[in-house]
């Protein structure tokens, strides 16, 4: 009687979780690259589930160009819980479908999406840049380059004789520093340099992302976004996070002398600098990764410094922020739609033209490997092709159909597929 009791309680949670954990959408382009030539139809297949099996009913779906706006929608009856949604577009672009169900009885509906790109290479820029932008960085680089850069590097033993790490600081402009950490192999010189910059939030950093790369022959750095210790407690960085860098990315939004990410991509510059004045540099590669915050880092960091040989930038964000201009849209941190701080928009526009990723990319003469998700809603995919499009360098796209911008879908495990056997690349090219 116990073990039957025991059984049914057990029967009754797993429904219960199952419930709470509502249907499954799943939604797959008939292209298994999710790319198509313009005037051609993408079709769709929702496939939803419920803890029942497959669903019944209908979806109500909506189809938007460049992510943004609304370029059709409809309803249909799902048939064995399928149902089939097509769309297409006569321009180079993207189009981005969200499928909507709600079972019987349920209080909230479940929301799926699907993504298609279309002649993806021929996606233009949104706007030109800036008739000053260089010569604003310019002057910027001249106003770090005032600065001496007083490393200090603290030796920290972690257990592994085989390589050497350091905690490392710089100064940056304005008082401010830059604090990271570093990693090689143990008494190597002639090392090819990998400079690893952060997704967004506030956090300490792990070691594990440099020492890794230096088991493997790299001269390895990483630096945070933000100028605080890489190593304190969490607690630290939740109370941060909370008070003085709550919403940093809004941070002097509106003033190009007072963005929170001048100070930012100034770190990275003088990060590649000081890579450059070691004695265990090789003088040949320096590579410079990140994903999402840390690929946007990337990009700017080849625009603004020659000695980058290559990036690798997964689900880059900062793409874009005239995106709105060519009706499509921009991606993290939202620049111009930041009105809710109570700044004028034509002001936040005017500033966020001098920080856009699409703007460094026409500067960018080196490799370049990107990831791009299909259904990514934070970084949209049109505004990052339209990005990629400017760089001048060898790139090569991964594009990911299923995949949004976290671990959602199949995630980003095509990107890292490539991303180990693109750094050994770059690795024997220099030397």
């Amino acid at each position: 009687m116990l073990l039957a009791r025991l059984a049914a309680l057990l029967l009754l949670l797993t429904g219960a979780a199952s419930q709470a954990a509502g249907p499954s959408i799943q939604i797959s382009p008939d292209a298994e690259s999710g790319v198509y030539e313009p005037g051609k139809s993408a079709t769709w297949t929702a496939q939803i589930k419920t803890a029942e099996g497959p669903a019944s009913g209908k979806i109500s779906w909506t189809i938007r160009e460049g992510g943004l706006g609304e370029a059709a929608k409809g309803e249909t009856e799902l048939v064995e819980g399928k149902a089939q949604v097509k769309g297409t577009r006569a321009t180079p672009g993207t189009l981005l479908l969200e499928v909507r169900f709600k079972p019987a009885g349920a209080a909230k509906e479940a929301t799926g999406l699907g993504g298609a790109a279309f002649a993806p290479e021929k996606i233009a820029a949104s706007a030109p840049p800036p008739d000053d932008f260089d010569a604003f960085w310019k002057a910027k680089i001249a106003e770090l380059d005032g600065v001496a850069m007083n490393e200090t590097l603290a030796a920290v033993d972690v257990g592994d004789a085989a390589v050497e790490y350091s905690k490392v600081t710089l100064d940056n402009i304005r008082g401010s520093k830059i604090q990271g950490q570093i990693a090689k192999p143990a008494g190597k010189t002639g090392l090819p340099a990998l400079l690893q910059v952060q997704w967004a939030g506030v956090y300490p950093l792990q070691r594990d992302w440099v020492l890794g790369h230096a088991r493997g022959g790299w001269l390895a750095m990483n630096i945070s976004a933000h100028d605080l210790p890489i190593d304190s407690p969490d607690a630290f960085y939740k109370e941060k996070a909370a008070k003085e860098l709550n919403d940093y990315p809004g941070q002097g939004s509106d003033d190009r002398e007072k963005s929170y990410f001048l100070r930012m991509f100034l770190s990275c510059r003088r990060a590649v600098d000081y890579l450059t004045k070691r004695p265990d540099w090789n003088g040949k590669a320096i590579v410079v990764h990140g994903g999402s915050q840390g690929g946007y880092q990337a990009i700017v960091t080849a625009g603004l410094h020659p000695a980058v040989t290559a990036i690798a930038a997964n689900v880059p964000a900062g793409c874009d922020h005239t995106g709105k201009q060519a009706k499509r849209a921009p991606g993290w941190p939202y620049w111009a739609s930041r009105t809710w701080q109570g700044k004028e928009e034509a002001k936040l526009l005017a500033a966020g033209r001098y920080f856009d990723a699409m703007n460094f990319a026409p500067r960018v003469k080196c490799p370049a490997l990107v990831g791009i998700g299909l259904v990514d809603t934070v970084c949209p995919a049109e505004g990052v092709f339209a990005t990629v499009n400017q760089i001048q360098g060898p790139k090569k796209l991964i594009i990911m159909p299923q995949s949004g911008h976290g671990g959602e879908g199949p995630g980003h495990k095509a990107f890292y597929a490539v991303f180990g056997g693109f750094l050994e690349e770059q690795k024997k090219g220099a030397r």
